[in-house]
């Protein structure tokens, strides 16, 4: 019998007053020191189109990372949630297209768990699709000059499990809002010492890029 990752439910706890809009991104893992998913974040304006920006760090496991964002996201209900991550090797910000039901990845997450393949949602569906406005989304971030594209699916890691699971509360909970995950490249400074080389991107320019996305989604909902 296949596992099943699933975290505890939490109850919510109110509303914030103020419209906001809720990003997200991770803790280093993998050997790395930094992550420019969370760097990027941080240095997002405090507002954006009259929006409070919440900014929320989570660890990279499976199971308690959505625990932490599902939380947030009925303490402050806000107008839309974006999930950052990194993803290493990629040359381009890229907006995930779909989270899929089920982990499975040879690196341990940072509690030591490895998932061999499993279902993440026992009842849910097999897939999602993310319920930004990917076109625009990209449109805006490459009239930064910045590259950007859209990603069919977000992998089988962590940030997989966080897209899949944050569009499955949306839907189960019937809040409609546009919800989904962008990965950006690594830093410069994550690549400076490996070996060969690898694409990356500079911070400050993916941060650009996550305010680009931001914009481009309460455009479209308005």
């Amino acid at each position: 019998m296949e596992k099943t990752i699933l975290g505890e439910k939490i109850e919510g706890q109110g509303k914030t007053q103020a419209p906001c809009v809720l990003i997200t991104g991770f803790e280093p893992f993998g050997g790395e020191t930094v992550n420019p998913s969370w760097q990027a974040v941080e240095r997002l304006p405090e507002q954006i189109r009259g929006r409070k920006v919440e900014k929320l760090l989570l660890p990279v496991t499976y199971g308690s990372s959505a625990q932490k964002l599902l939380e947030e996201i009925r303490r402050l209900e806000p107008e839309m949630v974006l999930c950052v991550g990194q993803a290493g090797g990629r040359a381009a910000v890229t907006v995930e297209r779909t989270g899929i039901n089920w982990a499975e990845a040879s690196l341990a997450d940072n509690d030591g768990y490895t998932a061999l393949g499993e279902t993440l949602e026992a009842s849910g569906w097999d897939g999602y699709f993310s319920t930004l406005p990917l076109n625009p989304i990209v449109e805006a971030i490459r009239k930064k000059g910045i590259p950007a594209q859209i990603s069919e699916s977000a992998g089988t890691y962590v940030c997989n499990q966080l897209l899949y699971r944050l569009l499955h509360f949306l839907r189960e909970s019937d809040r409609k809002i546009p919800g989904g995950f962008i990965h950006i490249p690594f830093s410069p400074e994550q690549v400076a010492e490996k070996k060969g080389g690898a694409p990356s991107l500079p911070v400050e320019l993916s941060a650009m890029a996550l305010e680009a996305a931001v914009e481009a989604t309460l455009e479209a909902a308005l």
